[in-house]
């Protein structure tokens, strides 16, 4: 079985992505010390995702797989976006719990915004590049709402203060298996993976 490489050192991410992509033979970047440490400069997810991907196949000579993901919120004309993880800019790099700050300022920006305002969507883009160049992608969504305080310890970044459709609790409320089965990550990857195995066919022959 051909070893994929999953272009990120986030181990909330890792756990998830060997969770969905449990039948491949995948690898997070720990495992391959001097991987390049790639900026997300693209505007667009996937945009982003291309850039890991193609780097970390450059690097290891192997298919690497990457994603971007973010939270837009409507109430933001669908920021934070691509700036997601780093929302809180330098404060949230000194306070040392980036996740946190970015939270708690999403929080302060719309805590004027009506309940019935504040529906958003969990975006994510997962690609596939190959160290001959096949490359595939795919995005998946779960809309939701934003709430006014945290709930749950699961997940990680947002999963506090948002709550999918359809559902009462937060995606940090409900097990890994539940939170997989309807999130944006969990729908782009298990597209992916049905592509994989024709992409590196390709990349063969």
């Amino acid at each position: 079985m051909t070893r994929i490489v999953l272009a990120t050192h986030n181990q909330g991410k890792v756990a998830e992505l060997h969770r969905i992509l449990g039948d491949l033979d995948v690898a997070g970047l720990d495992e391959f010390p001097g991987a390049p440490d790639v900026a997300e400069t693209e505007l667009t997810f996937a945009g982003n995702a291309f850039l890991k991907a193609r780097a970390i196949a450059a690097f290891t000579g192997l298919p690497a797989v990457a994603d971007d993901s973010g939270l837009c919120v409507d109430a933001l004309n669908g920021m934070p976006g691509v700036l997601s993880a780093r929302w809180s800019g330098r404060f949230g790099a000194a306070t040392g719990d980036r996740d946190a700050a970015n939270l708690q300022l999403l929080l302060d920006q719309i805590s004027d915004v009506a309940d019935d305002l504040r529906g958003g969507a969990f975006v994510c883009a997962a690609v596939l590049a190959t160290p001959d160049g096949v490359e595939r992608s795919v995005e998946g969504r779960m809309h939701g709402m934003v709430i006014r305080e945290p709930r749950g310890t699961g997940g990680f970044g947002y999963d506090p203060i948002f709550v999918p459709d359809g559902e009462t609790r937060t995606t940090a409320e409900m097990s890994a298996a539940e939170k997989d089965a309807i999130s944006h990550r969990g729908k782009a990857f298990r597209e992916l993976a049905a592509l994989v195995p024709d992409a590196l066919a390709a990349g063969r022959s």
